[in-house]
């Protein structure tokens, strides 16, 4: 399967469907834990699915790329440890912790896999996966190109260039 965008990536549908079953039910939990438990499950289980997509932009190189799913992964972690409080806080029904726990446990295993096969998702790889650049568009006649030797040169009507790319 071709992956277009990193909301075509089961990982972060997954953990963008469990962030949003935690809203939901962290709703009605109590006031007094709106500024702890509640918000920082909210966070965490959000942050999951910002780092994936972090994580896609920087595929381009590998290291960063492992680093934003490690970041996530470590968001998971997190978002687990507050649903376990939450359930012998008894704000969560055990069979909904049970599924957020297994979904937590499915995101980190999706998340290891694609750190261990990096390679296969970044740099000449993720050519095979990218959608081609649209930035590119005809250069007006009129536009100009400054040489090193700081005279001008105007570019051709043909010529394809990126506007804010940098010139050598």
């Amino acid at each position: 399967m071709k992956v277009a965008d990193y909301k075509d990536l089961r990982v972060y549908r997954l953990a963008f469907e469990s962030a949003m079953e935690i809203f939901e039910l962290s709703r009605s939990w109590p006031s007094e834990e709106k500024y702890s438990l509640t918000d920082q499950i909210r966070r965490s289980s959000r942050s999951v699915c910002t780092h994936v997509a972090e994580a896609w932009r920087k595929r381009r190189y590998e290291g960063a790329f492992i680093s934003k799913l490690s970041d996530s992964a470590g968001e998971a972690a997190e978002a687990e440890v507050h649903l376990e409080f939450a359930l012998r806080c008894g704000y969560l029904p055990p069979e909904k912790h049970a599924t957020l726990r297994d979904h937590s446990h499915h995101i980190c295993r999706q998340l290891t896999k694609m750190t261990a096969d990096a390679g296969s998702w970044c740099g000449a790889g993720c050519e095979l996966r990218e959608v081609p650049p649209e930035y590119l568009v005809e250069a007006p006649p009129s536009v100009k190109h400054e040489k090193r030797d700081g005279s001008a040169m105007h570019a051709r009507r043909s010529t394809l260039y990126a506007p804010d790319a940098p010139r050598s």
